[in-house]
């Protein structure tokens, strides 16, 4: 008697459920992928409320510690008292994006006279940002005077170009982006 033959079956996949799980996990990806690039624009969209409500707040406790209520950048930031070496006095005229910087990152008198050190006597107040002035988190400017428009009528700011960076009033102490670009939900940039 012969023995039997067993056969021996390699398991394994076809082409053709190969290509039905390819095609499945093109579709699964073409749902899930605009998920993550609108999660990203509105993770930028809460930074820039975030930031702004943080400048906003710096802004105003300024105002309230500062002789006659004035607003960052309102007055030049190079009078004052000396500061001691290695400090420095800061640099900005009197209504510019570098007398607003200055305000918002260096201790300041109460006349807005800023410098690089602060002191118990003096220039005691801030700083009201740390480091530097963030950038807007849209355009990634705004930390650069160059990236900053400021005025003086204290009237609502309406950009009137997707510029990018911060646009402040001296006057009214208002700051917002620098956009009339419109975000994810048809608002622009500068009513947020």
């Amino acid at each position: 008697m012969g023995k039997p033959i067993r056969q021996h079956l390699q398991a394994g996949f076809t082409l053709v459920e190969l290509l039905i799980v390819v095609i499945i996990l093109a579709i699964l990806a073409a749902i899930v992928i605009p998920q993550f690039s609108s999660s990203t624009t509105d993770a930028k969209e809460s930074a820039l409320d975030a930031n702004l409500a943080a400048m906003r707040n710096a802004i105003e406790l300024y105002r309230v510690q500062h002789t006659n209520g004035i607003y960052p950048g309102a007055v030049a930031t190079s009078a004052g008292a000396a500061c001691g070496a290695p400090a420095a006095k800061g640099t900005g005229a009197i209504n510019t994006a570098q007398a607003w910087i200055d305000s918002m990152i260096m201790y300041s008198d109460a006349a807005g006279n800023t410098c690089t050190v602060g002191d118990a006597a003096v220039y005691k107040f801030g700083p009201y940002v740390r480091g530097k002035v963030p950038a807007d988190p849209i355009t990634g400017k705004g930390s650069l005077p160059a990236e900053i428009v400021v005025t003086t009528t204290g009237v609502p700011i309406a950009p009137g170009a997707a510029t990018g960076g911060w646009a402040t009033d001296t006057k009214s102490g208002q700051v917002v982006m620098n956009s009339n670009a419109l975000d994810s939900k048809g608002k622009a940039y500068s009513t947020h």
